[in-house]
Protein backbone atom coordinates (compact mmCIF):
# COMPACT_ATOMS: atom_id res chain seq x y z
CA UNK A 1 0.00 0.00 0.00
CA UNK A 2 1.12 3.13 -1.12
CA UNK A 3 1.82 6.13 1.61
CA UNK A 4 -0.72 7.96 0.29
CA UNK A 5 -2.97 5.35 0.31
CA UNK A 6 -2.39 4.44 4.01
CA UNK A 7 -3.11 7.89 4.78
CA UNK A 8 -6.47 8.14 3.34
CA UNK A 9 -7.40 4.48 4.59
CA UNK A 10 -6.54 5.61 8.36
CA UNK A 11 -8.06 8.99 7.81
CA UNK A 12 -11.72 7.26 6.74
CA UNK A 13 -11.11 4.96 10.05
CA UNK A 14 -10.97 8.05 11.95
CA UNK A 15 -14.08 9.55 10.12
CA UNK A 16 -16.04 6.10 10.54
CA UNK A 17 -15.07 6.42 14.75
CA UNK A 18 -15.88 10.43 14.30
CA UNK A 19 -19.29 9.62 12.77
CA UNK A 20 -20.25 6.52 14.98
CA UNK A 21 -19.82 9.19 18.04
CA UNK A 22 -22.58 11.46 16.17
CA UNK A 23 -25.46 9.45 17.62
CA UNK A 24 -28.88 9.84 19.47
CA UNK A 25 -29.16 6.97 21.62
CA UNK A 26 -32.10 4.01 21.29
CA UNK A 27 -32.37 0.43 21.33
CA UNK A 28 -29.98 0.78 17.75
CA UNK A 29 -28.11 3.99 18.29
CA UNK A 30 -28.67 6.36 15.45
CA UNK A 31 -25.59 7.21 13.90
CA UNK A 32 -23.56 8.66 11.09
CA UNK A 33 -21.28 5.63 11.41
CA UNK A 34 -23.21 4.11 7.50
CA UNK A 35 -22.41 7.41 6.10
CA UNK A 36 -18.59 7.19 7.04
CA UNK A 37 -18.49 3.48 5.47
CA UNK A 38 -20.16 4.55 2.45
CA UNK A 39 -18.04 7.62 2.30
CA UNK A 40 -14.85 5.79 2.68
CA UNK A 41 -16.09 3.15 0.29
CA UNK A 42 -16.86 6.28 -2.27
CA UNK A 43 -13.86 7.99 -1.74
CA UNK A 44 -11.49 5.17 -1.51
CA UNK A 45 -13.16 1.97 -3.14
CA UNK A 46 -14.14 -1.33 -1.98
CA UNK A 47 -10.70 -2.84 -1.07
CA UNK A 48 -9.36 0.66 0.88
CA UNK A 49 -12.81 1.35 1.97
CA UNK A 50 -13.14 -2.46 3.61
CA UNK A 51 -9.48 -2.16 5.07
CA UNK A 52 -10.39 1.17 6.62
CA UNK A 53 -13.54 -0.23 8.15
CA UNK A 54 -11.45 -3.38 9.25
CA UNK A 55 -9.27 -0.68 11.10
CA UNK A 56 -12.10 0.78 12.76
CA UNK A 57 -13.20 -3.00 13.89
CA UNK A 58 -10.32 -3.54 14.99
CA UNK A 59 -9.39 -0.27 16.87
CA UNK A 60 -13.16 -0.51 18.80
CA UNK A 61 -12.54 -4.41 19.73
CA UNK A 62 -8.74 -3.92 21.14
CA UNK A 63 -10.40 -1.30 23.32
CA UNK A 64 -10.26 2.29 21.79
CA UNK A 65 -13.85 3.98 22.34
CA UNK A 66 -14.79 3.93 18.42
CA UNK A 67 -18.22 2.40 18.40
CA UNK A 68 -21.37 4.42 19.16
CA UNK A 69 -21.74 5.80 22.63
CA UNK A 70 -17.93 5.66 22.78
CA UNK A 71 -18.35 1.97 23.95
CA UNK A 72 -15.56 -0.70 22.79
CA UNK A 73 -14.14 -4.35 23.14
CA UNK A 74 -15.58 -7.45 22.75
CA UNK A 75 -18.74 -6.52 25.09
CA UNK A 76 -19.70 -4.15 22.63
CA UNK A 77 -19.23 -6.61 19.12
CA UNK A 78 -20.69 -9.56 21.54
CA UNK A 79 -23.98 -6.91 22.91
CA UNK A 80 -27.52 -6.75 21.50
CA UNK A 81 -25.89 -4.69 18.64
CA UNK A 82 -22.87 -6.39 17.57
CA UNK A 83 -24.55 -7.73 14.69
CA UNK A 84 -25.09 -4.55 13.03
CA UNK A 85 -21.18 -3.38 13.81
CA UNK A 86 -20.22 -6.50 12.06
CA UNK A 87 -23.00 -6.42 9.53
CA UNK A 88 -21.27 -2.95 8.07
CA UNK A 89 -17.69 -5.51 7.46
CA UNK A 90 -20.88 -7.41 5.24
CA UNK A 91 -21.65 -4.18 3.64
CA UNK A 92 -18.12 -3.15 2.83
CA UNK A 93 -17.62 -6.46 1.34
CA UNK A 94 -20.59 -6.74 -0.56
CA UNK A 95 -19.89 -3.50 -2.28
CA UNK A 96 -16.31 -4.21 -2.54
CA UNK A 97 -17.28 -7.70 -4.70
CA UNK A 98 -19.28 -5.74 -6.58
CA UNK A 99 -16.74 -3.25 -8.28
CA UNK A 100 -14.73 -5.86 -8.89
CA UNK A 101 -17.25 -7.30 -10.98
CA UNK A 102 -19.11 -4.24 -12.32
CA UNK A 103 -16.61 -1.98 -12.30
CA UNK A 104 -16.51 1.76 -10.28
CA UNK A 105 -20.04 3.25 -11.27
CA UNK A 106 -22.86 5.06 -10.09
CA UNK A 107 -25.29 2.18 -10.52
CA UNK A 108 -22.72 -0.76 -8.97
CA UNK A 109 -22.31 1.84 -5.87
CA UNK A 110 -26.16 2.40 -5.47
CA UNK A 111 -27.21 -0.82 -5.94
CA UNK A 112 -24.33 -2.73 -4.09
CA UNK A 113 -24.91 -0.24 -0.93
CA UNK A 114 -28.44 -1.28 -0.87
CA UNK A 115 -28.12 -4.49 -1.07
CA UNK A 116 -24.92 -3.94 1.40
CA UNK A 117 -27.92 -2.13 4.08
CA UNK A 118 -30.49 -5.40 3.43
CA UNK A 119 -27.25 -7.94 4.53
CA UNK A 120 -26.36 -5.44 7.50
CA UNK A 121 -30.13 -4.82 8.67
CA UNK A 122 -30.10 -8.98 8.12
CA UNK A 123 -27.38 -9.83 10.36
CA UNK A 124 -27.95 -7.26 12.56
CA UNK A 125 -31.39 -8.29 13.00
CA UNK A 126 -30.77 -11.98 14.11
CA UNK A 127 -28.02 -11.38 16.21
CA UNK A 128 -30.16 -8.96 18.12
CA UNK A 129 -32.98 -11.57 18.96
CA UNK A 130 -30.69 -13.86 19.58
CA UNK A 131 -28.22 -11.72 22.07
CA UNK A 132 -31.89 -9.73 23.69
CA UNK A 133 -33.67 -12.75 23.89
CA UNK A 134 -30.87 -14.82 26.17
CA UNK A 135 -31.38 -11.45 28.60
CA UNK A 136 -34.81 -10.42 28.57
CA UNK A 137 -36.99 -13.18 27.16
CA UNK A 138 -38.14 -13.72 23.59
CA UNK A 139 -38.91 -11.26 21.41
CA UNK A 140 -40.73 -11.69 18.20
CA UNK A 141 -39.32 -10.30 14.59
CA UNK A 142 -41.79 -7.76 14.00
CA UNK A 143 -40.84 -6.51 17.16
CA UNK A 144 -37.12 -6.31 16.56
CA UNK A 145 -37.65 -4.90 12.66
CA UNK A 146 -39.71 -2.48 14.07
CA UNK A 147 -37.09 -1.27 16.64
CA UNK A 148 -34.16 -1.83 14.81
CA UNK A 149 -34.59 -1.70 11.21
CA UNK A 150 -37.92 0.11 9.91
CA UNK A 151 -37.24 3.57 11.79
CA UNK A 152 -33.63 3.47 9.74
CA UNK A 153 -34.46 2.77 6.40
CA UNK A 154 -35.22 6.30 5.02
CA UNK A 155 -32.49 7.59 7.22
CA UNK A 156 -29.77 5.33 6.12
CA UNK A 157 -30.70 5.61 2.55
CA UNK A 158 -30.67 9.55 2.83
CA UNK A 159 -26.86 8.86 4.28
CA UNK A 160 -26.12 6.26 1.61
CA UNK A 161 -27.28 9.42 -1.02
CA UNK A 162 -25.21 12.10 0.79
CA UNK A 163 -22.40 10.15 0.78
CA UNK A 164 -22.26 8.84 -2.66
CA UNK A 165 -22.96 12.67 -4.09
CA UNK A 166 -19.83 13.84 -1.20
CA UNK A 167 -17.58 11.05 -1.55
CA UNK A 168 -17.44 11.16 -5.46
CA UNK A 169 -16.60 14.92 -5.17
CA UNK A 170 -13.68 14.15 -2.93
CA UNK A 171 -12.75 11.31 -4.74
CA UNK A 172 -12.61 13.43 -8.22
CA UNK A 173 -10.67 15.91 -6.09
CA UNK A 174 -8.22 13.40 -4.54
CA UNK A 175 -7.30 10.77 -6.84
CA UNK A 176 -6.61 8.62 -4.27
CA UNK A 177 -9.34 6.41 -6.33
CA UNK A 178 -7.93 5.31 -9.86
CA UNK A 179 -11.42 5.01 -10.90
CA UNK A 180 -13.65 7.40 -9.81
CA UNK A 181 -17.81 7.34 -9.35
Amino acid sequence: MKTKELVYVSLCAVIIAICSWISIPTAVPFTLQTFGIYLAIAVLGGKLGTISLLIYLGLGAIGLPVFAGFKSGLAALMGPTGGYIIGFLATALIMWGFEKFFGKNKVSFIISAIIGLVACYSLGTIWFMKVFSAANGPIGLAATLGMCVVPFIIPDLIKLTAAYLIGSKISNISKVNTATY
